[in-house]
């Protein structure tokens, strides 16, 4: 799982979100849904970063 503490900040609505608070979806392309995770923004859905989670 990512740290806890780390935040991402939206470029679209300006909130500052950690990485608990953000909605998990599968990530684009060819990366393994197993291995990769998006976070998204919680107020407006945009996303945030996509992150490795290979080691949960």
């Amino acid at each position: 799982m990512p740290d806890p503490e780390d935040t991402h900040d939206c470029e679209t609505c300006g909130a500052t979100v950690t990485a608990v608070d953000a909605h998990r979806s599968e990530p684009f392309g060819d990366l393994d849904p197993e291995t990769w995770q998006t976070l998204n923004c919680p107020r407006c859905g945009d996303r945030l970063a996509t992150v490795f989670v290979g080691d949960e």
